[in-house]
């Protein structure tokens, strides 16, 4: 049996229908920049998030940098940020032209760890980005009492974390959290997009005027921006497949709950979700101490896998020279061991349980 790691081509055949109604109705709409397609996404995005507004934008990255512009960040200025992430979340401190300081995780969750938040803290530190790893939220609370209390602004990256709830909340609907929508997430366009959502008016403005140049009016430019609209076509898919997306995540915990019932009981190690976390399982992801040889042998069996991530940000060569080899070495740890397990919204309980099985038998 052959089980691929994302089967999108087979989720997408169930919707297939509303996604080409939706796409042909943009290309005869006459709207291809704006307009009323991306107006009623953005909507519906920000209903569904609890969040006051949600403005669409060309990436996640772009989601990320506009909310560091918008909240104000500028060269020099310190961001705590994950060592345990994608290379993206530090891309945008530095494109800002503020300087990313990375915290370790907690171990149990990989997800940012407060108290090493509260250890970094300087006075220049300006703002806190955390990440809403693999679909898990980070314990935000003690983030937010950080931030409260030194002054601090905070933007969460929920690239992986659509529909999470963390302490029954949605995250997006306390703060302000960039997203994106490359077409692998749980809520993926049929191309590259993302978005930005928050409960400050200001800042919402803020980011609709640098997303289009600068500008509100035709012509006339407040403010040095950027082209980055997240565009109608994209906006029209997102709309259908926000549809499905509770009921597809609903397909990825039962996948999860089945691989954790399964791996617990033969004493492998498994996500820890902490009770106030409803994770989304944009990955499912596991360690072993012989990753990568285990992934070949898996791969040889039909199972698909992904590495997630295999070289942290401050060892790669767009950071060479600000932090040593074992600067970071739970990171660096997780960085060798982690693998990620097929999980789609398409995959079969026969597929599920021969993932099962062939982890069991070659782990």
């Amino acid at each position: 049996m052959k089980v691929p790691f994302l089967d999108l081509k087979t989720a997408h055949a169930e919707i297939q229908e509303q996604l080409d109604a939706a796409v042909l109705r943009v290309s005869r709409s006459g709207y291809y920049i704006f307009g009323p397609e991306l107006e009623s996404f953005e909507t519906a995005f920000a209903a569904y998030t609890g969040a006051g507004r949600a403005l669409g934008v060309a990436n996640g990255l772009d989601a990320l940098v506009l909310g560091l512009r918008a909240m104000g960040l500028a060269p020099g200025d310190e961001v705590i940020v994950p060592a345990n992430t994608y290379i993206a979340t530090w891309l945008a401190v530095s494109q800002v032209g503020a300087v990313p300081v990375p915290v370790e995780p907690v171990e149990a969750t990989h997800n940012m760890d407060p108290e090493a938040v509260a250890s970094a803290i300087t006075d220049r530190t300006r703002a806190v980005l955390p990440v809403h790893l693999y679909g898990q939220p980070a314990d935000m609370d003690p983030i937010n009492a950080l931030a409260d209390r030194y002054e601090l602004k905070v933007l969460e990256d929920a690239a992986q974390a659509h529909g999470a709830r963390y302490r029954g909340r949605r995250i997006g609907s306390t703060g302000t959290a960039a997203w994106s929508f490359y077409p692998g997430k749980n809520l993926g366009a049929l191309g590259d997009g993302g978005a930005l959502t928050t409960c400050d008016n200001a800042l919402a403005d803020r980011v609709a005027l640098l997303r289009n140049y600068g500008s509100s009016e035709k012509y006339v430019h407040d403010t040095q921006g950027v082209n980055s609209r997240l565009d109608p076509m994209q906006a029209a898919a997102l709309f259908v497949k926000l549809d499905v997306l509770d009921s597809w995540n609903d397909r990825r915990r039962a996948i999860a709950a089945r691989y954790t019932e399964a791996f617990a009981a033969a004493g492998l190690s498994v996500p820890h979700v902490p009770n106030w976390a409803e994770p989304v399982w944009h990955l499912y992801v596991i360690r072993h101490p012989g990753r990568d040889a285990f992934r070949t042998r898996l791969e040889e069996a039909g199972v698909g896998t992904l590495i997630h991530y295999p070289i942290p940000p401050h060892l790669q060569r767009a950071y060479a020279g600000a932090y040593p080899e074992g600067a970071f070495p739970l990171s660096e740890r997780l960085a060798r061991e982690v693998i990620s397990l097929p999980m789609s919204p398409a995959q079969t309980q026969e597929q599920t349980e021969y993932v099962i099985d062939r982890v069991l038998a070659l782990a």
